[in-house]
């Protein structure tokens, strides 16, 4: 697994989003591909303001208590600074320390949701401590082909 540690400064985005728990996730009343259906129906990345447009943020965040517990997951993209007043519907990925985990090459589903189960394994032995402020998957879309993906997930950690 390639990991490495970053310091990333704060990131304000704007995006379509849902509450959910693993669990849910894991059963029939999955939400998240219906919210990846939701913001490519969208076209957030063609709207004024918007920083990057090529980047996709899926940013988990307002976490109940762990990684157990509800959480809420926003897929978007960074708003600019002069963006930001005329923008209700934004919120903010957190300054903060990240270990950066890097998937394998193949179909997106399959390699992001091995990537997370590989995240929580590495934190159950891990010395390193989660702050659950505020997680995110980064997508290229600019270099993005679904069936040999690559994406980078960032873990805040104290």
């Amino acid at each position: 697994m390639n990991t490495y540690t970053v310091q990333q400064p704060q990131i304000a985005m704007t995006g379509v989003s849902v509450r959910t728990t693993n669990a849910e996730e894991l059963g029939t009343n999955g939400q998240l591909s219906k919210l990846w259906d939701t913001y490519f129906q969208s076209h957030l990345a063609s709207q004024a303001g918007i920083n990057n447009p090529h980047l996709i943020y899926a940013l988990y965040t307002d976490y109940e208590s762990d990684a157990s517990g509800a959480y809420t997951v926003v897929i978007g993209h960074e708003l600019g600074e002069d963006a930001l007043d005329h923008n209700d519907n934004h919120t903010v990925i957190p300054e903060s320390k990240y270990l950066v985990f890097t998937t394998n090459k193949g179909p997106v589903y399959e390699v992001v949701a091995q990537c997370w189960g590989e995240i929580w394994s590495y934190f159950k032995d891990s010395e390193e401590v989660r702050t659950f402020t505020g997680d995110f998957e980064l997508y290229d879309a600019g270099k993005f082909d679904p069936t040999q993906a690559v994406v980078k997930i960032y873990i805040a950690i104290q």
